[in-house]
């Protein structure tokens, strides 16, 4: 007997043991997550009627439009229906996207879903992602060649993805922050820099190696300090516009008759200088130009973001103007975020989904509602003494 007990007992502790619990808990995580994803979109008809969709879950047809060709990007029903048995690119979400399917970049395929579509759609914005490629490094992903663990983050503006490694900053805990903007970005949108100082989770403080733009914000200089630390007078005048140089030769004026120290002085002239520039700017309305007088730092790196830091942007007749220069909008819009289009698709799936029991009772008249809440009670009484004795026993599992 003891002899065949041994091997029972090696064996449960090769096999690990999963309860019931674990995979309704696993199972419910996978769906919430396809919910996010795909929740948002249409499983059954193509989005081309729609026009651009605000945003939308993309996928781009190897089969279709390879490496060589134009790219191309369809939607989620038309990935079930028009290229099922194909080899797909999952795009995970982009903005302002209308679907491809069956137009003229696809040469021998005719959408079953719309195919009264144009032949190209003009507004459509694409990249490496639509060829399988992602990152500076222009690698697919996963990637059977790269054996260093890595996640993938998706910049805000570009929408590209990037190796966590190739972002030039070591990106915070996942759950710390919400977006981030990549390098290229950072340095097309350089007003952004602004904003990171203040807002950005990891903080770009003036205390890090690089370049610091100047109280007036008119250009980069780098941090030039004395041996005590305190910078110096004259790196701060040279770059100052004429009524700043006013400002400094008062400060300095008033400070002749004073015995102060070099560091004390410098401060109060930054102070003085900062003072009568923000309360310029203040006047204005424009977030921006305040932020601007302050002294910040660029740096060649990514850069993070926490939960409505768009929010704080500027929305004044200038901002909007040069966001629209830059083709970026879309940060002022708060539904434009990849959390607000999962949280749709959330709300829209659970919407959607109907309690049987709840259907049955409201097609039934009042005595029979009561006879099958009273079976369905017995039943659950039933079901619950039958299960508690194997649990008792430690032995229900999966």
């Amino acid at each position: 007997m003891a002899g065949a007990e041994e091997p029972a007992g090696r064996q449960s502790e090769l096999e690990p043991v999963v309860s019931l619990v674990d995979v309704l808990e696993e199972d419910e995580e996978l769906e919430n997550e396809a919910c996010a994803v795909l929740g948002g979109s249409d499983s059954e008809k193509c989005s081309y009627s729609q026009g651009s969709v605000k945003r939308q879950a993309l996928y781009a047809c190897s089969t279709c439009t390879p490496e060589g060709e134009e790219p191309a990007g369809i939607c989620l029903a038309c990935s079930y229906e028009c290229h099922g048995s194909h080899k797909l690119f999952e795009l995970y979400t982009k903005r302002n996207f209308r679907c491809d399917c069956g137009n003229s970049k696809f040469k021998n395929l005719e959408c079953k879903l719309f195919p009264d579509k144009a032949k190209i759609n003009s507004g459509n914005k694409y990249n490496d992602n639509f060829f399988g490629l992602y990152c500076i490094c222009k690698r697919p992903y996963p990637d059977p060649e790269d054996e260093i663990p890595d996640e993938m983050i998706q910049c805000i503006v570009c929408e590209d993805w990037f190796h966590g490694r190739h972002l030039g900053a070591i990106p915070p805990e996942s759950g710390d922050f919400q977006e981030m903007v990549c390098q290229a970005c950072m340095k097309r949108c350089s007003f952004l820099w602004a904003y990171a100082a203040q807002l950005a989770v990891t903080k770009v403080t003036t205390e890090d190696d690089g370049l610091v733009l100047n109280v007036d914000g008119v250009g980069d200089q780098e941090v030039i300090k004395t041996e005590n630390g305190a910078h110096q007078d004259n790196a701060l005048e040279e770059d100052v516009p004429e009524h700043g140089k006013a400002i400094v030769k008062e400060v300095k004026a008033e400070q002749t008759n004073e015995p102060c120290t070099s560091s004390s002085s410098e401060s109060d002239l930054q102070k003085a200088f900062q003072n009568q520039h923000l309360n310029t700017e203040s006047q204005s309305g424009c977030k921006l130009e305040e932020l601007k007088a302050k002294q910040f730092i660029k740096k060649d790196t990514a850069t993070y973001w926490p939960l409505n830091w768009r929010s704080k942007l500027c929305t004044c007749k200038d901002c909007m103007k040069m966001y629209g220069d830059l083709d970026v909008l879309f940060l002022t819009d708060e539904y434009d975020t990849v959390l607000a289009y999962e949280n749709k698709g959330k709300v829209d799936q659970a919407a959607d989904r109907r309690d049987p029991l709840m259907d049955t009772l409201n097609s039934m008249n009042r005595v029979q509602q009561v006879e099958l809440i009273c079976e369905y009670n017995d039943l659950k009484t039933e079901l619950k003494d039958y299960l508690k004795r194997f649990a008792d026993e430690g032995t229900l599992s999966f």
